[in-house]
């Protein structure tokens, strides 16, 4: 049982450490995408380019890497233990909660973000949900679809 256990709790923090690494990705790919639409906001061009400085110049790279860790960690093990504790394996509450543990984390680096009525903080919040998204089906896919804390019954 305590190997189980073990075991779970190193799934679910690999998972976690390659959600927030693709995570990361997504908001880039998607700001590169959409800075290429016709009147996107300048700063869409901004954040597109955004990963070329972070890969540039690596501790840039860690530090953006580590805050969201920091900003995402405490929501996430909450729901990643949901998940354990209940064995919830369905891939759409995995994304749905990586979407929220995403926005949650904006939320904390931008309390007033949501009070911001201009059309690009809503788009930002999209964003990061959409990545969060990504996140999530990402962490389904390594800790998420065996999740249970309980061990299976298996036939001996």
């Amino acid at each position: 049982m305590a190997k189980h256990v073990l075991k779970r709790i190193l799934m679910m923090l690999a998972g976690y450490l390659v959600a927030v690494l693709i995570g990361l990705i997504a908001v880039a790919a998607i700001y590169a995408v959409l800075s290429s639409l016709p009147d996107a906001p300048g700063y869409f061009d901004f954040m597109g380019v955004t990963p070329i400085a972070a890969l540039a110049v690596p501790p840039l790279g860690m530090f953006i890497y580590f805050l969201t860790i920091v900003l995402t960690g405490l929501q996430t093990l909450v729901f990643a233990l949901i998940a354990e504790f209940f064995s919830l394996r369905n891939a759409l509450l995995h994304m749905l909660f990586g979407g929220a543990a995403a926005v949650g984390g904006f939320a904390l680096i931008w309390p007033s973000a949501m009070e911001d009525m201009a059309p690009e903080r809503w788009a930002d919040i999209g964003i990061i949900a959409a990545a969060g998204l990504v996140a999530g089906l990402v962490y389904w896919l390594i800790a998420g679809r065996d999740a249970g804390f309980r061990r299976p019954l298996t036939a001996r």
